[in-house]
């Protein structure tokens, strides 16, 4: 109430003057009404970021003075876990507070993420996230950053995936994410080897074409005219479809949308992290006078790194450093404003990352440009190793929760979707959920999770599993299989900088690789008969619980049946990471102006 008040005082004092009148009628009553008042929410999600970057996660040598800050007033989490550690099914299972799998969103083979706008895959309409379930509650809702969770499914303008359709009244920011495509002179992220493959065969059906002309020409050989025509056409089609999907790509993938409207094609990359702050601050500022929910997604830490002057060779560590220390500014100044809006007491506020830092991403010009993990073993698109998947998660809400709280129990980006709901007093029915709310543990009024088991998965393969038995502090964690590193025991999959987790590019355990968590966090001495009591009984609970979570799940229909879910029910989730969703269609593709001539600049006069 003193922060209206204060708001009043800012606008008029005889605004004050009035309101202090209609409180003392009024009674407890009022007072009630506003103590009752849902909190508004804001979620702050960095891309890529690896736990050990962070200086209040141990990190000494990179200033973070301001996520720090959250932490000291508010709820620190030490074992958050991502559901996916790749961006695309991470993501979706932040949204709907369910492992990807569950909504197609689990990849079936080499491709696990996203890689097109105009790819017809995306997050189904059928799925329901925490914006649309906050939406139904009375909330303003809004995303201004990141999505990569689809844009269209039939055609151009029907945004089925789109951020508008999953309950944000409003979106400004990347339909897709920042990839290395979005600025020139950096390597491309999109299927290279398949990019150098096309390219090679349009320059052969070139060089035969030109080849056999000459030799028609020069009459040194009869060469029919049904051949060349063929090849013509072919070299035609070949060049095509190399060049139109591939070469372009700036045009096609980095593009930023205001709500459905493509405002700037290809992005300026250089403005975008201002930009996206300036968007984030407005929509607080908009919505003071009503619950709000505002995700707020960053573009840093993914490659390409931002070159903002401002933070250029500022820190100890490269590009990389300097771009955490600019998220760490714009923590701060999304802090700020609600601060100075008067509304900290009624604001959660929280932060973490999509998953672990990319251990393999480096450059001889600028070195490291992937995140740091700290002491846990692997990184991004590692499967269930403790680096990709453990991320920062931080609550702040004062008045509501004890600054400087620390929770070593094992929680989850899954957990956002009860919470939000309980938060919104949402108490209509739900699908089966993953996640729990985390108010009574972030309140202190339990001191142990709800999770007993988590589950880690690698694509749609259950990768490994973790138990947090009744009665005991220790987390064992079970890998079935893990990725093939590549050169062996390198820790990184450096040939393709993603790991793969099918096939040859996995590596299955019997017995099951064992660790305790509580005591080697870094996954590095693996449990035996010998060095543990409980081995048998581990491991057999853990075979237990994974029969139990597979018969929750339904069948995924993939293209191949091979890569379908063994448990299932006859109906079945469509995948949307096969290779028919994936690829580029030209009927999807977002653009401003006619296709395929699309580019439009935004006007950041004033910005």
């Amino acid at each position: 109430m003193m922060e209206v008040l204060e708001r009043a005082v800012n606008r008029s004092p005889l605004s004050a003057l009035l309101l202090l009148s209609l409180l003392q009628l009024a009674g407890s009553d009022v007072t009630g009404e506003e103590v009752g008042r849902k909190p508004n929410i804001v979620l702050m999600m960095v891309d890529d970021l690896g736990i050990g970057d962070i200086g209040c996660y141990g990190n000494d040598t990179i200033r973070t003075p301001n996520i720090d800050r959250l932490a000291s007033e508010g709820v620190k989490l030490t074992q958050h876990i991502a559901a996916a550690p790749l961006c695309t099914p991470s993501r979706a299972a932040f949204m709907t507070g369910r492992y990807a799998l569950r909504s197609g969103m689990g990849s079936t083979g080499r491709v696990q993420v996203l890689l097109f706008v105009a790819g017809s895959g995306g997050l189904p309409p059928s799925e329901t996230t925490f914006a649309k379930r906050l939406q139904q509650q009375g909330y303003t809702t809004g995303l201004v950053g990141k999505w990569h969770l689809g844009v269209n499914c039939e055609d151009r303008g029907d945004h089925c995936h789109h951020p508008n359709q999953h309950g944000f009244s409003y979106f400004y920011g990347l339909p897709f994410t920042l990839f290395n495509d979005c600025l020139p002179g950096e390597d491309s992220d999109v299927l290279a080897d398949l990019q150098h493959t096309l390219r090679n065969l349009t320059m052969l059906l070139g060089v035969g074409l030109f080849t056999l002309v000459c030799v028609r020409v020069c009459g040194l050989l009869d060469v029919g005219l049904w051949l060349l025509v063929a090849l013509f056409f072919l070299a035609i089609l070949a060049t095509g479809v190399w060049y139109m999907p591939f070469k372009l790509l700036s045009t096609w993938n980095c593009i930023i949308m205001r709500n459905q409207e493509v405002i700037e094609q290809p992005m300026t990359v250089e403005t975008l992290p201002r930009r996206l702050l300036v968007e984030a601050q407005n929509f607080i500022k908009r919505n003071v006078d009503h619950p709000f929910l505002l995700l707020f997604s960053l573009a840093h830490m993914h490659t390409p790194l931002f070159q903002n002057p401002a933070f250029a060779g500022k820190s100890r560590h490269g590009r990389y450093g300097d771009n955490l220390e600019e998220v760490d500014w714009m923590i701060g100044e999304m802090t700020e404003t609600v601060d100075s809006l008067g509304l900290a007491n009624n604001t959660l506020m929280y932060f973490t990352s999509d998953h672990g830092g990319h251990l393999e991403d480096t450059d001889p010009r600028i070195g490291q440009k992937g995140g740091w993990n700290g002491i846990y073993k692997g990184g991004k698109a590692m499967g269930g190793w403790e680096g990709g998947i453990r991320v920062p998660g931080i609550f702040r809400w004062p008045g509501r929760l004890a600054a400087g709280r620390v929770v070593d129990e094992p929680t989850s980006l899954m957990d956002l979707y009860p919470t939000l709901k309980h938060l919104a007093k949402d108490t209509q029915p739900d699908r089966q959920l993953d996640g729990y709310n985390l108010m009574p543990l972030l309140e202190g009024k339990v001191e142990r999770s709800e999770h007993e088991f988590m589950f880690h998965y690698c694509g749609i393969y259950l990768n490994a599993l973790r138990w947090h038995p009744h009665g005991s502090d220790s987390i064992f964690k079970v890998h079935f299989f893990t990725p093939n590193f590549s050169p062996p025991g390198a820790g990184g999959c450096y040939d393709t900088k993603v790991c793969l987790c099918h096939g040859e590019h996995v590596t299955h355990h019997n017995p099951p690789l064992l660790y305790d968590l509580l005591r080697d966090p870094s996954e590095s001495r693996p449990l035996t008969p010998d060095t543990e009591p409980r081995y048998a009984e581990i491991l057999e609970q853990a075979a237990k619980a994974a029969e139990r979570h597979r018969s929750t799940l339904t069948k995924v229909q993939a293209s191949d049946d091979t890569h379908s879910h063994p448990n299932a029910d006859a109906h079945g989730v469509q995948s949307q990471m096969t290779w028919d969703k994936i690829l580029w269609k030209p009927w999807l593709q977002p653009c401003c102006g006619t296709f395929p001539f699309c580019g439009c600049k935004e006007d950041t006069t004033g910005i």
